[in-house]
């Protein structure tokens, strides 16, 4: 038997809501059998995607995890992203990478690499 991820879990304030940022990042459904307490974008797939869970206490300091994408429609998508709520932080050319750090409505930090 292996180990596998099941999911990548965020603390949230409103899990729905930041299911659905993240449903429109992903360009996948939030899946149905969400609540008030929790919410997840891809699970009804493979079984892997995202869930968000409700927690009394807020976001403090820096994430120690993030999600890096990439894609090949960079300046397309760095617009879609900021359509869609997220918060450009800053933009990186290091490392033979082109990247931009961004926020998402909750402050969860996440990165968005240029495919060259």
């Amino acid at each position: 038997m292996s180990t596998s991820i099941a999911q990548v879990t965020f603390d949230s304030d409103n899990p729905r809501a930041l299911a659905e940022f993240w449903s429109g990042v992903l360009q996948e459904p939030v899946d149905d059998y969400g609540n008030e307490f929790v919410a997840t974008v891809g699970r009804s797939g493979d079984g892997t995607g995202l869930m968000f869970i409700k927690v009394p206490e807020g976001r403090s300091g820096k994430n120690r995890i993030h999600l890096d994408l990439v894609t090949a429609e960079w300046s397309t998508e760095v617009d879609r992203l900021v359509g869609l709520g997220a918060k450009r932080l800053d933009e990186y050319d290091e490392f033979d990478t082109h990247w931009i750090t961004f926020a998402d409505p909750e402050g969860n930090l996440f990165d968005l690499a240029e495919l060259r």
